[in-house]
């Protein structure tokens, strides 16, 4: 097969990675790192990444969305919570 037609050598012929939501929003359950809420409460449930990057709860946004956070981005209070 000719170098550029689908090789691993190029980009061409590769198939796109694909984003929920169109690009913008991306949700899943799980992962490699751990989220929590402000006051230090881990979420395991479904999040969605915003377009301005924060991660909030839910699969999409709604009125009950609440903002997630890594452990490193805690208050101290809130990491002693987290790592209880």
């Amino acid at each position: 097969m000719p170098m550029g037609k689908g090789t691993y050598g190029s980009k061409t012929g590769r198939p796109k990675k694909k984003m929920m939501g169109g690009g913008r929003t991306m949700y899943k359950k799980g992962g490699g790192v751990k989220h929590f809420k402000k006051d230090g409460s881990e979420h395991k449930g479904a999040f969605h990444k915003m377009a301005n990057g924060t991660l909030h709860t839910g699969k999409t946004h709604s009125k009950t969305s609440v903002r997630l956070y890594h452990r490193k981005d805690l208050s101290k209070a809130a990491k002693a919570k987290a790592s209880k």
